[in-house]
């Protein structure tokens, strides 16, 4: 079928460009210049089809066609491959975004919960100092007024040694001593 649509093209052709119509003169004699060359041409194409060369340039083409055809299907394999290959990267690296995500998460909550006991500890370590500050005040009160008493005392006896070192006899004061020693001395046993 193929063949017979190639000899029936190269007719069509063959009569479309006669040059009978250009030629002036009988057409049929070997004294024409156009009948020569279109013996010529009939001549050259009945030794193309004699050694096949139509044959093995359809050979040709359609070796060239089957080798498109396999680089063609080669390039769909590439491309599915790729294909694959980029959803497996896009889904990695949607399940990197998550995990990143997952740890920011993780250490916002962390931050957040290291904040909330670093505030907990400051409220403790503030309340401790507190309480250390109200016993050193409460010490130094009480060290104050032991200080102040200690003083009074001093002064008092200070202020008795004179006034009984002025008022006082010497009978008064072995009367005195003689006195302290028997309270004493019944106090002992």
């Amino acid at each position: 079928m193929r063949r017979y649509t190639q000899i029936s093209t190269l007719g069509l052709a063959l009569l479309a460009a006669s040059p009978a119509w250009a030629a002036k003169g009988p057409f049929f004699s070997l004294g024409n210049t156009d009948f020569v060359v279109l013996l010529g041409l009939i001549v050259f194409i009945g030794i193309l089809v004699y050694f096949k060369v139509p044959g093995m340039i359809g050979k040709m083409l359609d070796g060239r066609a089957e080798g498109i055809e396999a680089e063609l299907n080669e390039a769909r394999t590439l491309r599915e491959e790729a294909q694959s290959l980029l959803a497996g990267y896009e889904r990695k690296q949607r399940e990197v975004q998550e995990q990143a995500d997952r740890i920011v998460e993780a250490a916002k909550e962390e931050a957040t919960i290291a904040a909330e006991q670093a505030r907990a500890d400051l409220e403790v370590s503030l309340a401790r100092r507190m309480k250390a500050a109200e016993d050193q005040i409460a010490n130094a009160q009480t060290a104050a007024i032991k200080e102040v008493r200690d003083q009074s005392v001093t002064i008092a006896v200070a202020a008795a040694r004179e006034v009984m070192a002025k008022q006082m006899t010497a009978a008064a004061g072995n009367a005195l001593i003689d006195n302290a020693i028997s309270e004493v001395d019944a106090k002992l046993h």
